[in-house]
């Protein structure tokens, strides 16, 4: 069971968290300041922090913020240093924001926030990150190659100008064939800062397959699952 590990110093944050995590199928272990929070991880070595930047000094103890639990944790050697971090920061945090990316954070969600969101953010960096962890630099399917690194595809020996939303939706979904996304999930697959709906991921789609499909009224690379959304085809 995939394990998060979520500090903040508001049980109501930590209460709330926890439970909408649990019900999305994670175990949840939590931490109210930093030292403690380094202590349940070097221990419990969690897949995902969350972690919020405003943290307190326990009594008798050294000032460790949600910076310095970051600093800390990419500091450690791999494969715990690349332990993927999710920061909880107020509104008006922007520098500290940017310097928590800089530390190596993988995405931020700002306060007060949605428990959904929070749970979509957890599932959308994890995804990101077993994807790049495991996925092969090129992928090959009949006459279409993708090079990952290279952020290049080609037919049939010639390459195909993408846009970025088009060779990050294509990458999703080459790089798990066969797996039926759902248009949110695809969305999640595009970053924090794709601004747009669903339906949209339906406009891309088409695009997409106008540049790779021999004949899109029978697609042979992107596929649609009905009631659900597309997949690439694990059968070429």
């Amino acid at each position: 069971m995939t394990t998060i590990l979520v500090v903040d110093d508001e049980p109501e944050v930590i209460r709330i968290s926890r439970g909408y995590l649990e019900q999305a199928g994670y175990k949840v272990l939590a931490a109210s300041d930093g030292t403690s929070a380094l202590a349940v991880f070097r221990q419990n070595k969690p897949d995902l922090v969350v972690l919020d930047l405003n943290l307190p000094t326990p009594p008798g103890g050294q000032p460790i913020d949600g910076l310095a639990v970051a600093r800390s944790i990419r500091q450690t050697p791999a494969p715990s240093g690349q332990t993927p971090i999710i920061m909880l920061t107020a509104r008006v945090e922007e520098t500290d924001r940017i310097i928590g990316l800089e530390l190596g954070a993988d995405d931020y969600v700002p306060k007060p926030f949605s428990p959904r969101e929070l749970v979509s953010r957890v599932r959308a960096v994890l995804r990101r990150t077993q994807a790049t962890s495991s996925t092969p630099s090129q992928i090959k399917a009949g006459p279409l190659t993708i090079d990952l690194t290279r952020h290049l595809v080609s037919l049939d020996g010639n390459e195909v100008n993408l846009t970025p939303t088009e060779f990050a939706l294509l990458q999703a979904m080459a790089t798990a064939p066969g797996r039926a996304f759902t248009r949110n999930q695809l969305v999640d697959s595009l970053g924090p800062d794709y601004d747009g709906l669903e339906r949209t991921v339906d406009s891309h789609i088409k695009n997409l397959r106008a540049k790779i499909e021999p004949d899109t009224t029978a697609p042979i690379f992107v596929l649609t699952v009905f009631g659900v959304g597309y997949k690439f085809n694990d059968a070429i």
